[in-house]
């Protein structure tokens, strides 16, 4: 297990230069120029000595590997300088925000708490309420039970995110008012009474997200959990005497997990991008919202790092899931 992943975070290393390749000669080959909001009452020499400060007179293979060089050597060395006082990266030019003129991952870090508080709370919601769905589905299958999350989970995946988003506000926030429809992002948690208030904000947009979650992953387990129930193995533990919650729990549940652990490995990246609907209708600024930002100011070292990151969490994640794949089955080796 551990030559499989050492040998794999080696091949993670081409594989992620060969992605930022194409992101960036992608991001190069976009219509728009940063210049097109500046006032027209700047003369063309201010906007030339302007472009050359963002680094946009360079060639497009200099821009990138000083980009590469920014990103993965002087931005960990500010890291470290801002968890131990050192000074490695001093007067070391970071990746700028050509919209905010400010460094990118700093503007990231002030965004990831409130994709987190949201999006991340909404990932685990849906994931504790997905499996005792698709387990209890699978088993009693064609029950009332189960005929009665299909629909819910037909819905989920069917309703999207702008339409229910906008449903919940009309009825919880406009109608009932019982949850505010704007997400107060300055909203500082300090105390159980601010604590309170940050879930009561939450509710609304962790419902939304939860429900497409929770019918993705419960179908994926219920799918899993019927194809384990019929097998060979699961007739010879109930032969031998076991409970039928051991049968069902320990035996069958384990090796059920194995594809749904790929489903939700590979959504974890989505809870760092943000749902981006969601936090556009919710009016929650994290990175989701950054993003379209930054897409529509057409702030191009914003737009890459981000989608760079993407990859990494997508490559990182990817890993983890074929690790854990050893873990849950025993007759899987790598070694």
């Amino acid at each position: 297990m551990l030559t499989f992943t050492i040998r794999r975070l080696i091949l993670a290393v081409p594989t992620l230069l060969f992605i930022s390749l194409v992101i960036f000669l992608l991001l190069q080959l976009a219509p728009g120029d940063p210049m097109a909001q500046v006032p027209l009452t700047v003369p063309p020499e201010v906007k030339q000595q302007m472009r050359e400060a963002l680094g946009l007179g360079q060639p497009i293979h200099i821009q990138y590997f000083k980009w590469i060089l920014q990103f993965f050597w002087i931005e960990p060395l500010n890291g470290i300088d801002a968890l131990f006082g050192t000074g490695l990266a001093e007067g070391k030019l970071r990746v700028i925000s050509w919209q905010t003129r400010s460094p990118v991952i700093d503007i990231v870090i002030q965004r990831l708490p409130q994709t987190l508080w949201v999006v991340g709370v909404a990932y685990v919601v849906g994931i504790l309420i997905a499996l005792p769905i698709g387990i209890i589905s699978a088993y009693r299958q064609y029950s009332i039970f189960d005929q009665a999350g299909t629909f819910i989970t037909m819905i989920g995946f069917s309703v999207p995110p702008f339409f229910s988003g906008v449903l919940v506000i009309v009825i919880f926030s406009v109608q009932l008012g019982w949850f505010p429809s704007i997400y107060d992002t300055m909203h500082v948690v300090d105390d159980w009474a601010s604590f309170k208030v940050q879930i009561w904000q939450m509710f609304l947009p962790v419902m939304v997200l939860a429900l497409q979650i929770t019918s993705q992953i419960s179908r994926f387990m219920r799918a899993s959990m019927l194809d384990n129930l019929s097998h060979d193995y699961v007739r010879t533990a109930r032969a031998k005497g076991l409970s039928e919650a051991t049968v069902v729990l320990v035996h069958v549940l384990r090796n059920s997990m194995i594809p749904v652990v790929t489903v939700i490995a590979l959504g974890v990246p989505s809870i760092f991008g943000g749902a981006i609907i969601t936090e556009q209708v919710f009016k929650v600024n994290g990175i989701g919202q950054l993003l379209i930002t930054a897409i529509q100011a057409n702030d191009l070292p914003m737009v890459q790092t981000l989608t760079f990151i993407f990859a990494i969490l997508i490559v990182l994640f990817n890993l983890i899931a074929d690790v854990l794949y050893g873990l849950l089955d025993p007759r899987i080796r790598y070694d």
